[in-house]
């Protein structure tokens, strides 16, 4: 029976050790998680607190086991206590295991979340780029067409006053023409003859302006 118990005694020793060194594993592994904003996670601390919470959870078994040997009614009753203060202690660190197994993933689910909404910004930004390259060469175009515009304008104008220029010098020659041949006397006929002359002239003017602002207008609506 003193074999027993101090196997058993052993066991649950061994099982306190275990505890211990799992209790300062979880105190290193939260002091790494809490260290930085972004947390650091520690794989291989984290394999071997869960390797050391397997290995007390087969220690509680093999006490269990043990206690139950015990003949005396009062040893068995405090093994039994012990032995389940070990298990409850055991489930306790893996449950702050899973906790933290928790919060690492979901640092990672945000991380990557952040990273997938950073790219879409990204992409989104590129896009208000392009919309404002467009719009900027839109604008430029529609600048160059209203200068284009504004120079056909210009172009017209001074074409018409070349034409109104032209048609004024010609009135006067004409009309000193005709008082010249008042002059020397030269008959009716002569005198129509010029003056339906002076008619053509004149619509040949009109027509020219006419053209000319027709010009103007069929490349403004060319333009736009």
């Amino acid at each position: 029976m003193a074999m027993e118990v101090g196997t058993l005694s052993e066991v649950h020793q061994n099982s306190k050790r275990l505890l211990m060194r799992v209790r300062g594993e979880l105190e290193r592994l939260e002091q790494l998680e809490f260290s930085s904003p972004g947390g650091i996670d520690s794989p291989e601390l984290s394999f071997s607190i869960k390797k050391d919470i397997s290995q007390i959870r087969s220690l509680c078994f093999e006490m269990d086991r043990l206690w139950r040997s015990i003949a005396s009614k009062t040893e068995r009753d405090l093994w039994k206590r012990k032995v389940e203060q070990i298990a409850e202690e055991a489930d306790s660190s893996k449950d702050s295991l899973d906790k933290h197994f928790l919060r690492n993933q979901k640092r990672m689910t945000e991380a990557k979340e952040r990273a997938e909404l950073l790219e879409r910004a990204n992409r989104d930004s590129a896009h208000v780029m392009r919309i404002f390259d467009d719009d900027s060469r839109a604008m430029q175009s529609a600048r160059n067409s209203s200068l284009m515009l504004e120079d056909a304008y210009s172009t017209g104008v001074a074409i018409l006053s070349k034409y109104a220029e032209q048609r004024d010098r010609l009135k006067r020659a004409q009309r000193k023409a005709l008082d010249i041949l008042n002059t020397v006397g030269l008959s009716n006929s002569v005198l129509k003859l010029v003056e339906r002359r002076h008619r053509v002239d004149k619509w040949i003017a009109y027509t020219g302006m006419i053209v000319t602002v027709i010009i103007v207008y069929l490349f403004w609506k060319w333009v736009h």
